[in-house]
């Protein structure tokens, strides 16, 4: 049976009595009674995408990033554009939903207005209802980092995410920190859990050279046959520990992927092609301009909003799917014989308190909770000023881990990995051990202290930033730059490797270079002995009962660099 437009109201108006929403939620919200979820069909073929929600089965607060710095070829595109950059780019209001949903300004009043995003179960109810419309032309794909990023994901190994994704009805799906789970788990989940195809064209056997997981597959939907290539994180051993995969080799292997292209398109006869991919936008963007044959590339890793429209590079088509389940893309496309004739595009954010919450989803994620609930709900501290990950540089929620590493290690500086997961916290809220969990569950979660020359520091710093400023984006190797705490310095994402970073100070005082420092950080790529980090911050969160963050430890930018590189906060960056 079709859900249509009266029934979803409906269910609205229920989901409206039981406390989801305040009448008029949808007309508050949007500006008008319309359902705005209420999608025209569109030629033969409908893409449904999510990506990156890091094992979030609940709605959470995510707040976008006020910098994000692109430079070389993608400089001042997409998605390197924030606040009203980023809206003036697409041509959106600087207000009301779209600057909620497309930016960080205003984000605490803006938050409570319109409340958290995401939940897999409401995820569920918009996917129920476009199937239900669209029958068997619509395919769900999943963008990886799925399995990572929770409590429960780390202490089930990814298998309550696996039901999760199963219960969604999930196509295909590819990885990137599914692989920190070990070679072991992730073939174990795969080949008995898994319902949805696994597909990787860029992970290859170390001892013979030979795929390790399907390279594509072939959908026939509407007389039309849609091949999907999966590409995982390329970076993976190198942006994650590779003791974990000692089997198995990664990489872009963009000649590869041409192989696929032309395979699909010859032997398979492929009408459309689609990329499912885990590289980066910037790595999607290149991909995408060396590559022939391909019509789509649904992109991952970066958690960037690149909407409301796709970004284009020669005949294909390029989004990246921000995170946390905040957004679920919709590509309904006219395919014909062998090309796509049309197609149209629709970011759509899963405001929570506007979407009911679907009962068999519900259900399975109070089960799937049910054993932890105690220890995921104890109290650790109260905030008293957002908390948040995602950041070129230090967030808050960094800054706090950073200062928690400094206190109960008694380390003169810290370093914590620029992750982009982890969600936000709002002034007033009460942090929770599941709220630790939400910024640190890893399978290599120990702190480690250890004494490094000022030399050291910088070299350490200016390799993380030669990761993510590299202006080829084929050595742009994943996160955001190293999180400090009592470290101060100068930066230029635009000149080389160790010239970037400038002025170093630690503890307001220049660094020496051959004076050592203790330094404490946590996750380490090799084996090593320690607490885990949940741990130490969990304890020095409950000794401080309160927390507010007064001062963030961001870099010193060059005016006009701030400005010409769509800045959030072009005029007061540093806070």
């Amino acid at each position: 049976m079709q859900l249509g437009r009266r029934d979803f109201l409906q269910l609205l108006g229920v989901a409206g009595a039981s406390g989801f929403f305040a009448p008029g939620a949808i007309q508050a919200a949007w500006g008008s009674d319309k359902d705005p979820y209420d999608i025209p069909a569109y030629g033969n073929v409908t893409l449904l995408h999510m990506t990156d929600s890091h094992a979030q089965l609940l709605p959470v607060w995510w707040r976008e990033p006020d910098t994000n710095i692109g430079v070389g070829p993608v400089l001042n595109q997409t998605p390197h554009l924030c606040g009203k950059w980023m809206l003036d780019y697409y041509g959106l209001a600087h207000s009301g939903r779209d600057e909620y949903t497309y930016s960080c300004l205003d984000y605490d009043t803006l938050a409570k207005h319109y409340g958290k995003i995401g939940g897999y179960a409401h995820i569920a109810t918009l996917v129920k209802r476009y199937r239900e419309q669209l029958g068997n032309r619509a395919l769900l794909l999943d963008g990886g980092d799925t399995w990572q990023g929770s409590a429960t994901a780390l202490w089930t190994k990814g298998e309550d995410m696996v039901g999760a994704q199963n219960l969604l009805g999930v196509d295909d799906f590819v990885g990137h920190w599914e692989f920190t789970y070990g070679q072991k788990q992730v073939e174990y989940l795969v080949k008995n859990k898994l319902k949805a195809k696994f597909l990787a064209q860029n992970v290859f056997s170390n001892t013979w050279q030979e795929p390790v997981f399907q390279p594509y597959q072939i959908h026939e939907i509407s007389g039309r046959r849609i091949a999907v290539i999966g590409q995982a994180f390329p970076f993976t051993p190198i942006a994650n520990p590779g003791y974990m995969i000692p089997d198995w080799g990664f990489g872009i292997h963009t000649e590869h992927m041409q192989k696929m292209v032309d395979e699909c398109r010859n032997d398979k006869k492929a009408d459309l092609v689609v990329v499912l991919s885990h590289n980066g936008a910037d790595v999607d963007k290149k991909m995408a301009s060396l590559v022939r044959g391909i019509d789509i590339i649904l992109g991952g890793h970066t958690h960037d909003i690149m909407g409301p429209k796709p970004f284009q590079v020669n005949q294909t088509l390029v989004i990246n799917t921000s995170t946390n389940g905040k957004i679920l893309a919709r590509f309904d496309l006219d395919v014909g014989k062998g090309k796509l004739n049309g197609w149209r595009f629709h970011y759509l954010p899963v405001f929570s308190n506007l979407i009911p919450a679907d009962a068999a989803m519900s259900e399975y994620i109070d089960g799937v909770r049910k054993p932890y609930l105690e220890k995921l709900q104890q109290p650790l501290a109260t905030t008293g000023s957002l908390l948040y990950r995602r950041d070129n540089f230090n967030g808050t929620f960094d800054q706090l881990l950073c200062d928690a590493l400094r206190a109960e290690m008694n380390c003169e500086a810290s370093f914590s990995p620029g992750f982009r997961w982890g969600y936000c916290k709002l002034p007033g809220e009460t942090i929770t051990m599941e709220d630790v969990m939400g910024q640190t569950a890893i399978t290599y979660p120990q702190v480690t202290v250890n004494n490094y020359t000022g030399e050291q520091i910088k070299n350490i710093m200016e390799q993380v930033a030669d990761n993510i400023f590299n202006p080829n984006p084929y050595y742009q190797q994943g996160g955001d730059m190293i999180r400090v705490g009592n470290i101060q310095y100068d930066f230029n994402p635009d000149e080389k490797i160790y010239h970037r970073i400038s002025n170093l100070r630690i503890g307001g005082k220049l660094a020496s270079a051959s004076k050592k420092y203790k330094v404490a950080g946590w996750a380490a790529m090799q084996p090593v002995e320690g607490k885990p980090v949940w741990e130490v911050f969990g304890s020095w969160l409950q000794s401080q009962k309160h927390v507010e963050v007064k001062k963030v430890e961001l870099p010193v930018l060059n005016a006009d660099m701030r400005s010409n590189h769509g800045i959030a906060f072009p005029k007061t960056y540093k806070l």
